[in-house]
């Protein structure tokens, strides 16, 4: 139980810092997209103005005098571009050059294929009479943009999973310790409740038979006297089956893997039946079986006997007269189902998450059953998990439940 919860604890710690890592990570990467972004921009833009500036406007025509060398501009994946005021391509340099038609109202382009492309357009302003007379478009490879951005979320990838097995690491440790006084004081609890309940077992056994005792006598007794020593004896079974109850789930908590043998579940099954066909003929109560034979399973006897006693008492206790309780077996895989299926009171649907608790219980669904500890199921479930398997329920209420116990068989 104390592993489930360790693992749930350092589950949800790694969650959370695993949440907080990503989106600090994401945050990182959109800042250093846009900062980066943002410098070839500017770079771009401070390419186009030097551009610009050499260019003359005379005679209604663009005269070009470019400071670049073509072989930089190769070397660093750029191009230049010039137009007239229509849009229309004058000259270019460079090799990277962008394909799309010039946008003027729109600064900065971007042209995604095989090789992308930013560009940054730059209107060029007369020198003699400041009117608009041509554009010029730098344009920029983004193969080394795109090559940063993957070894930074390399980086970012590696550090997170890195922080994460280290945190892992130091979680196990953390956990180990926050959980260990708290497994210290549990196995005290379970100590003191087996001890109190194997010394509770004697005098409650002296009691129930001084109080039976004079009952076998009823002559030298009077009728109010015979009430209290029977209200004495049945209060003192209510006592005594709660310690059994105690014990026995103090036992199978410390030691769950004792007296394994090779079973005959179907066996089993078939012998309960046999117990409680009077019960539930009393009651009125149709008992239905359909059992597969010969099912066999490694355990402990005395545990899924108990298991399934708790089961078939629970479904024969809520079932009213008439009802029926049916018992079915299956075998899928390496496991094996049995269903406990009645047609009783049922469970309401925000109480089916606590039917297995310790001393649970809802007055609706147990309103026929005084006498009833509330550990029946509980111990039926730490029975079948002791065993590597598990006990499920579904219901509806006035309609009856179905108990499915899965065993693996072995």
């Amino acid at each position: 139980m104390f592993q489930r919860i360790r693992y749930r604890l350092l589950l949800s710690y790694l969650v959370v810092f695993a949440s907080l890592l990503g989106i600090f990570a994401i945050a990182v990467r959109v800042a250093f997209t846009r900062s980066l972004t943002e410098q070839i921009t500017d770079k771009l833009a401070a390419i186009g103005k030097g551009a610009a500036a050499n260019v003359e406007f005379e005679k209604g025509r663009l005269t070009i005098e470019s400071d670049f060398r073509p072989q930089d501009l190769i070397a660093y994946h750029q191009a230049l571009q010039w137009f007239d005021t229509q849009g229309n391509l004058i000259t270019q340099q460079g090799q990277t050059v962008l394909t799309l038609p010039l946008l003027p109202n729109n600064i900065v382009q971007v042209q995604t294929g095989k090789i992308p492309i930013q560009a940054v357009t730059v209107p060029i302003i007369g020198s003699d009479n400041g009117e608009l007379v041509g554009y010029v478009r730098v344009s920029q490879s983004l193969e080394e943009f795109d090559e940063t951005l993957q070894k930074l979320d390399w980086g970012l990838s590696g550090g997170i999973i890195i922080t994460l097995v280290l945190s892992s690491i130091g979680g196990i440790l953390l956990t180990r310790q926050a959980m260990q006084p708290i497994e210290e004081s549990f196995e005290r609890l379970k100590q003191f409740t087996a001890d109190a309940s194997h010394e509770l077992r004697s005098p409650l056994m002296v009691i129930k038979i001084n109080a039976e005792l004079p009952l076998e006598y009823p002559e030298e007794i009077g009728p109010k006297d015979a009430e209290k020593f029977q209200a004495i004896a049945s209060a003192t079974n209510q006592m005594t089956r709660l310690t059994e109850d105690l014990l026995l789930l103090a036992r199978t908590d410390k030691v769950p893997n004792q007296n394994r043998d090779t079973l005959n579940l179907t066996s089993i099954l078939e012998n309960l039946i046999q117990l409680y066909k009077p019960q539930a003929e009393a009651k009125q109560i149709n008992l239905k079986f359909q059992l597969i034979a010969n099912l066999q399973l490694i355990g402990d006897s005395v545990q899924l006997t108990r298991l399934f006693t708790n089961l078939i008492e629970n479904a024969l206790y809520y079932t009213p007269s008439k009802g029926v309780v049916e018992i079915k077996t299956s075998h899928v895989g390496s496991h094996l189902y049995v269903n406990v299926q009645d047609t009783g009171v049922g469970i309401a649907p925000e109480h089916i998450d606590k039917v297995f608790e310790r001393f649970w219980r809802a007055e609706e669904s147990r309103s026929y059953w005084s006498g009833g500890s509330g550990l029946g199921l509980a111990i039926a479930q730490t029975i079948a998990q002791n065993h590597g398997g598990l006990i499920s329920v579904t219901s509806q209420l006035e309609i009856g439940s179905c108990f499915t116990a899965r065993l693996p068989t072995s």
